[in-house]
């Protein structure tokens, strides 16, 4: 497909703005930090997208497949005496192969017992970790080697940025190869992709395999960039956040879902900072216990930042599930792509007239 000189000026755009952030934002350490940390939902979210939008295969295991990579890697490193790569690589193939298991198990049965086979298997996850003690440090965590020995944000910047390009530029190849043909056809209709000879379970555990390890990869980078790791990571609040940054940038397009990341983990963060109004502050004094089951910090300045965030993220969520089912991103980025191949079919509809008169 030829591309527009739109859409190669908005490409160039966007990358000299993603090259430059670090140069933008360097007396601001911690909106790096925040743009690195958006760039791994980013990678989360759109992998998702490939397995719910394109697959048709609705999990919420991909915060676990992070946390078996991110603890593999940090007990290989810590035990073994493995160098981060090598933890990484290795705890990103563990990841593969737990996504393996769970794709042989249960991906013969219909999405219904994926999501909920996928959420039991979070949960006892999550469960087991913070039991081990020894192995894992259980609720107080386990510390991992630093990936890259330097006070400086700025590597961590560009590994994380690079790590976002590769991933969506080898999830765009396979959504538009042969596999990721059979993947709609499984979609749309798994009889009828069935009755034209697609192995429905064998191309249903490839995308839950290559989700899985994009996922574990993702974790386990950013695990040795935080340089801590807890089992909280797998609340379903957590995962819920993934499933929403699809959502809201579109979850049949990868580029939307991970842009869509990208904006809702910036917004959460520029919202830190609106109050609640004074009013509602004795019932949430009253919901304490609640609110950190859920991750948010208690306090007088606590709930004044992280609950009114969460309500306008919910907000926007909900408007996005209303009006926007295929994500508020999407129909852009939809429309720019389509631009010039609309152009071309229609030059073609009116040269093929031409002769025929």
């Amino acid at each position: 497909m030829k591309r527009s000189l739109l859409q190669w000026l908005i490409i160039a755009v966007g990358a000299v703005v993603m090259l430059g952030v670090p140069f933008a934002l360097g007396n601001k350490p911690y909106w790096l930090h925040v743009a690195i940390v958006a760039y791994f939902y980013a990678i989360l979210a759109s992998s998702w997208a490939l397995l719910a939008g394109y697959a048709g295969q609705f999990s919420f295991g991909h915060m676990a497949f992070m946390a078996v990579a991110a603890y593999t890697s940090g007990i290989l490193g810590r035990d073994l005496g493995m160098t981060p790569v090598q933890s990484i690589i290795i705890g990103t193939l563990t990841s593969a192969v737990v996504g393996f298991v769970i794709g042989v198990l249960c991906l013969r049965l219909r999405s219904t017992y994926l999501a909920l086979f996928t959420l039991a298997f979070s949960e006892i996850l999550r469960l087991a970790l913070n039991s081990e003690l020894d192995l894992t440090g259980g609720p107080n965590g386990l510390t991992l080697e630093l990936l890259v020995d330097t006070t400086s944000r700025v590597p961590y910047y560009y590994i994380m940025l690079g790590l976002l390009i590769v991933s969506l530029a080898f999830m765009y190849w396979l959504a538009n190869s042969s596999f990721g043909l059979f993947f709609h056809a499984i979609r749309e209709d798994e009889e009828a992709a069935a009755a034209m000879g697609v192995n429905i379970v064998r191309y249903k555990i490839m995308a839950f395999v290559v989700t899985s390890l994009i996922a574990g990869l993702a974790g386990a980078v950013e695990a040795h960039y935080i340089g801590f790791i807890t089992p909280n990571i797998l609340i379903i609040a957590q995962m819920s956040i993934v499933v929403a940054m699809a959502i809201i940038g579109g979850v049949e397009s990868l580029l939307g879902a991970a842009i869509g990341a990208i904006f809702v983990q910036f917004m959460l963060e520029l919202l830190r900072e609106i109050p609640m109004p004074a009013s509602i502050m004795p019932t949430l004094a009253q919901m304490e216990g609640t609110l950190e089951a859920f991750g948010l910090s208690v306090g007088e300045h606590g709930i004044l930042t992280n609950a009114w965030r969460l309500v306008v993220f919910g907000f926007v969520l909900i408007l996005t599930l209303r009006f926007y089912q295929n994500g508020l991103l999407y129909p852009i980025i939809d429309r720019l792509s389509r631009r010039p191949v609309l152009a071309e079919t229609v030059a073609k509809r009116i040269q093929a007239t031409e002769v025929e008169s």
